[in-house]
């Protein structure tokens, strides 16, 4: 082979093997595969050795076949909803520190508004043979098809949120409807009773806890649910979080209403915030002429102008819980056990957007 101006012969470079090192060290291949793979005795001078001459010469070993020859990669996949949401990176920090902390990289993959980006992040995870999955995602029936059918063929799993029901997977959540109600009932003492929800319709907010929570506190206060003060997209039946784009349409659309609501709870922050700017660009003071309140109490919350009244789901303690759960299943010594659920307490933190 020659250099690009045909002056020079280049040579291939081979990568380092271990008969390399072995040869160098002056011991058998066995011998320097045991100080690589930090198995079988070797005395501490020849390990020592063995380790200063890997490092001479840069060798690095070869991470899928290492995976293949053991059956594990180490390696877990992580589905959430997307990346943009604030929720979504608190949740994947907390859960890779987890997992990287017991020896495990992870594989971050989303869904977006897509069961079709759903299903394919799920079949890459599993043919890329991750040795377990954490599904944030919100539950849909072909995604929970294909989830029966990876735990199934063998697939680890621990799920946040999302309500499928297996014997054989875990779950961690929070209390959602307990947050949505307290949230409801912190705007109805204030004295609202025109109080709207954004991030979803009344009919794609069935099965999202929090946006029952609404209703019941609307209820069990004697305020009519009113179906022209809930508003969010209409194509929501993909596995996804309401975005602050939503949030911003659906207040455009509750304050063009005759009787616009006095105060308005968003199924999430992100959709919160996007709420807060359509009412402001319309010229209304928050909290005097809305009050707002959220859901998540991601640290944008409270850096909003006004700072964000929301609910506090403890995100980092649901992916460390999640991350621990999955990591009991995938220990050596792990035995096949029931199906264990965590639910964690909801806080409602009030700031100035609600006037509270």
């Amino acid at each position: 082979m020659t250099s690009r101006n045909g002056d020079q012969p280049v040579k291939a470079i081979r990568p380092v093997r271990l008969v390399d090192i072995a040869a160098r060290a002056g011991v058998g291949a066995m011998t320097v595969s045991r100080v690589v793979n930090e198995s079988g005795y070797v005395s501490e001078e020849v390990r020592e050795r063995v380790q200063r001459i890997i490092a001479e010469m840069n060798y690095h070993p070869n991470g899928l076949a290492r995976s293949l020859k053991r059956q594990s990669t180490r390696v877990v996949g992580l589905l959430l909803p997307d990346i943009a949401n604030p929720f979504s990176a608190e949740l994947a920090s907390s859960m890779q520190t987890a997992l990287l902390d017991a020896g495990y990289s992870s594989f971050i993959t989303t869904s977006e508004r897509s069961n079709r980006r759903e299903q394919a992040a799920l079949r890459a995870l599993f043919e890329h043979r991750v040795d377990g999955l954490i599904v944030a995602t919100r539950e849909t029936k072909a995604g929970n098809e294909l989830l029966s059918g990876l735990v199934e063929r063998g697939l680890p799993m621990v799920l946040i949120g999302r309500t499928f029901n297996h014997t054989q997977v875990d779950r961690v959540t929070a209390d959602h409807w307990r947050g949505g109600y307290e949230a409801v009932e912190h705007l109805i003492a204030q004295g609202h009773k025109r109080i709207g929800f954004v991030g979803v319709t009344l009919t794609n907010g069935v099965g999202l806890r929090r946006f029952q929570g609404y209703l019941d506190a609307l209820r069990e206060h004697g305020l009519p649910i009113q179906k022209n003060l809930i508003a969010g997209p209409e194509q929501s039946d993909g596995p996804s979080y309401s975005t602050q784009a939503d949030g911003y349409a659906a207040m455009k659309k509750l304050l063009a209403l005759r009787q616009r609501p006095t105060a308005v709870f968003a199924r999430n922050d992100y959709t919160a915030i996007g709420a807060m700017l359509a009412a402001t660009d319309a010229g209304l003071k928050i909290p005097t002429e809305l009050a707002v309140a959220g859901f998540d109490n991601v640290p944008l919350s409270a850096y909003c102008a006004p700072p964000l009244t929301t609910v506090d789901q403890m995100t980092a303690e649901q992916g460390r819980r999640a991350a621990a759960l999955l990591l009991e299943r995938l220990g050596a010594s792990a035995q096949p056990r029931e199906r264990r659920e965590v639910m964690l307490e909801c806080r409602l933190i009030v700031r100035q957007s609600s006037g509270g």
